[in-house]
């Protein structure tokens, strides 16, 4: 793309870690679900599935968001672990499907003529894990590790681990794709007042990153609701994790609306350019879109980040201004504070998390105390 140049690779060079080395920011694609339902896609369906069915167009998705000027494309494998297969019926053809993913998505990199990284898309399970739910550690890790393995073999320059929301599922992920021994992304989707709706918090999620193994090469936030809670999102991570730390802003574009029948998103190409600035200078390194987010939003975004002259961190105010009301719990979080209770949304049930006991005793119990500070 113009004014980016590219150093030489060695052999043995990752092109994500190399990609990272060598740039000051990269752009990552834009949605593969919302785009797909325009070229025939039905709800209810597995998109894994056009991997054979229609791999053509797969690969001119991904071509259009090479167009755009998409450094990094995601494999069409969100769906691609044995329990979300299982679904349809698929779960026999989970190595087939990812691998097959990453290949159409590896050959239109490759054919691009330049450097493009191919990460390969690892979503949530589906189910729910320990203790509230059945799926065990191992067993999320299992399926994890067998997705990472066969997004390998079909050519993954890294494993992009996306749209989690606890704590246990982030931990089973990493570990399981931590067998592929590739660069591992990880974002969370923090869509329910400035937190996950598993309850993580940007800083939660900062203490969480440093005891993962292995490592992440990145991590940040994906989908959630509009362009500006994912920027003030990026400025409570990075006051989190520090300058060290690579992160990711993939934001949807803009907000869903249910019109003639369809989902669509609001978000225009001039908004998502300004959140792709935005997010820059909130101390994103990786920026891209999803859902909604189609090749036109993405040229927009590539071509706003090009010309752009990196400034200071937008201030909340900025942002509210220019991309709209961020939550109450995300600028609870921006000023410091971090309990459910500092940013909880108006009507709010403050008191569920505690148990009956403390229920019955009342706020002057020693036992309700303790329990109410840590809801």
């Amino acid at each position: 793309m113009p004014g980016m140049t590219e150093s030489p690779m060695s052999a043995t060079d990752n092109r994500f870690a190399h990609l990272l080395a060598t740039r000051p920011w990269l752009l990552a694609d834009g949605a593969t679900g919302s785009n797909l339902f325009d070229v025939g896609l039905m709800s209810g369906d597995a998109p894994e599935l056009w991997n054979t069915e229609h791999p053509d167009r797969i690969a001119a998705l991904h071509q259009s968001f090479v167009d755009a000027g998409a450094d990094i494309l995601l494999t069409n494998s969100f769906g691609g672990t044995v329990y979300r297969l299982k679904l349809h019926n698929a779960q026999g053809r989970m190595g087939e499907l990812n691998t097959l993913a990453a290949q159409i998505a590896r050959r239109v990199a490759d054919a691009s003529g330049r450097m493009i990284a191919v990460a390969g898309s690892m979503g949530p399970t589906g189910e729910i894990m320990e203790p509230i739910g059945p799926l065990t550690f191992d067993e999320a890790k299992a399926a994890f590790a067998e997705q990472a393995l066969a997004l390998k073999a079909g050519g993954a320059d890294v494993l992009w681990i996306e749209t989690m929301s606890s704590r246990e599922e982030v931990e089973a992920a990493v570990a399981g794709a931590g067998v592929a021994g590739l660069p591992i992304v990880c974002t969370l989707s923090f869509d329910t007042n400035g937190r996950t709706m598993m309850g993580i918090s940007p800083s939660d999620f900062s203490a969480i990153e440093k005891t993962l193994s292995p490592r992440l090469a990145a991590c940040g936030t994906n989908c959630g609701v509009g362009a500006s809670e994912v920027v003030a999102c990026i400025h409570n991570l990075a006051q989190s994790m520090g300058p060290e730390v690579v992160l990711v802003a993939k934001g949807n574009c803009g907000v869903p609306q249910y019109v003639d029948d369809a989902i669509c998103y609001n978000g225009t190409p001039e908004i998502m350019a300004l959140y792709a600035r935005m997010a820059l200078d909130a101390g994103a390194r990786i920026i891209g879109g999803c859902c909604g987010t189609s090749a036109k939003h993405l040229r927009a975004m590539r071509e706003a980040l090009e010309a752009h002259t990196p400034g200071p961190a937008p201030t909340l105010e900025d942002i509210n201004a220019r991309l709209g009301e961020v939550s109450n719990g995300a600028r609870a979080q921006w000023g410091g504070e971090q309990s459910r209770a500092g940013g909880a949304a108006p009507g709010a049930n403050l008191s569920r998390g505690r148990s009956a006991r403390a229920r019955r005793a009342g706020s002057d119990g020693a036992d309700s105390a303790g329990e109410g500070a840590s809801a």
